[in-house]
């Protein structure tokens, strides 16, 4: 894809390599991380989130699924020191397990027993 939308607040990009579609959403306003986002730009991300979902299901249908997130701060796994957050597509069999999604960011506790 390559290409690039923007909002009032926030602009995406789908160049990143996690799987096919992967985009991030990226706010216009310099900050270090999701945590500094004031109300405006958190419901401007969150309507851009939501818009290429909608695009992303429209263009693939193998995409069945979304994880969305964001590494706050080095020790989370932040790279890019400039606030950003993953629309990552998921389709079918893609990983051998998915149970536990982002739980998986420690692998130890990525596949887990429900209590009830």
């Amino acid at each position: 894809m390559g290409e690039k939308i923007f909002l009032s607040f926030t602009k995406s990009i789908f160049d990143v390599p996690v799987s096919n579609h992967h985009c991030l959403i990226i706010p216009k306003r310099h900050f270090i991380d999701y945590f500094d986002l004031t109300n405006e730009e958190l419901i401007a991300c969150n309507d851009l989130i939501k818009k290429i979902k909608e695009e992303i299901l429209s263009k693939d249908d193998t995409v069945k699924a979304f994880n969305v997130g964001t590494n706050a701060g080095k020790i989370a796994g932040q790279s890019i020191m400039h606030c950003h957050i993953h629309l990552i597509p998921r389709r079918e069999n893609d990983v051998e397990n998915p149970q536990g999604g982002v739980r998986s960011v420690i692998q130890k506790n990525q596949h887990y027993k429900r209590k009830i």
